[in-house]
């Protein structure tokens, strides 16, 4: 009686050791949704754009710009803001996507896209071709009225 009881907590202990690396091993496998975080460079290559995640939602700041002064030295602002109260904030630095939500098969949707270019914001999803490739569809209404980039991730050399 003895033994059969000690085998049974010999097997109770290793199911449970066995689950609790299981646990660990999920803990630590980095979320499907996750995979669009990181710095990206945008298709014409003139600025860089870290993804971070916050809460469930993802948003995106400019961090590089290939060109980040303007005529006079200074730093470039949001000149063509259709709010003249932030036409003198700095590119740099600026969350130019926003509140876009994992939606499953690599796709984010349900955000915006702020084009300081043209000082308009876009309705926008997101969907990864690759780990390295992601395009970026910004639109207005439905998305087949819209237009296309693709970025590529940085790899940062460590």
């Amino acid at each position: 009686m003895k033994i059969k009881t000690i085998l049974l907590a010999l097997m109770l202990i290793a199911g449970i050791e066995t689950m609790c690396a299981q646990g660990t091993a999920a803990a630590t496998t980095p979320n499907e949704s996750d995979k669009i975080v990181g710095i990206w460079e945008t298709g014409t290559g003139k600025a860089r754009v870290n993804i971070i995640k916050s809460g469930k939602f993802f948003y995106g700041r400019i961090v590089w710009l290939k060109e980040p002064l303007n005529e006079e030295g200074k730093p470039k602002v949001d000149k063509n803001n259709p709010d003249e109260t932030k036409r003198a904030a700095p590119l740099l630095g600026m969350r130019m996507l926003a509140g876009f939500e994992f939606k499953g098969d690599n796709l984010w949707e349900d955000g915006t896209i702020y084009d300081p270019e043209s000082g308009s914001t876009y309705q926008c999803k997101i969907s990864l071709e690759d780990n390295n490739t992601m395009s970026i569809r910004g639109f207005i209404g439905i998305s087949a009225f819209g237009r296309t980039d693709t970025w590529k991730r940085l790899q940062l050399k460590k």
